[in-house]
């Protein structure tokens, strides 16, 4: 019987000290929304006379950004410029645009202005529906047009 008055009694004091514990932690944070700029200086990437830019943000270190860079690849061509922006070797562009996390893949018309941007993986199929929406809106199923 004492020692059943023991087990209870610590059992109580674990249950308290874990509520007291949970009151006292802050919860879940929200998870910062990746920066994504809504225009660039088409001058500051390969190409500026092409129609429109399609520029990946990377880093070596990202495991992800390879895949999201070679689905970009097959989109150069004479109207579109594919550019990879890797934080070591253009720190300037990631700081002068505020891009905190990779990959950033921004689809940017003739004026600089970017009219579609994915953060983190994108699929081909989206990336490139949201290319051909771009250049021509209205050509994509609303199903494959949803950049963010």
């Amino acid at each position: 019987m004492d020692r059943l008055l023991v087990a209870a009694v610590v059992a109580g004091v674990v249950v308290a000290v874990v509520v007291w514990a949970q009151r006292r932690s802050p919860g879940p944070q929200p998870v910062p929304s990746p920066t994504i700029p809504s225009a660039v200086r088409r001058s500051d990437f390969d190409r500026p006379e092409a129609p429109w830019l399609v520029v990946v943000f990377t880093s070596r270190t990202c495991a992800t950004c390879e895949g999201v860079l070679e689905r970009a690849r097959p989109l150069e061509s004479p109207e579109v410029a594919v550019v990879e922006a890797e934080v070591a070797d253009r720190p300037d562009l990631h700081a002068a645009y505020g891009i905190d996390s990779v990959p950033v893949t921004l689809v940017v018309d003739a004026a600089g202005e970017v009219v579609t941007s994915f953060a983190g993986p994108v699929s081909s199929a989206h990336l490139w529906a949201a290319v051909a929406e771009a250049r021509e809106p209205g050509s994509t199923p609303p199903d494959c047009s949803d950049g963010h």
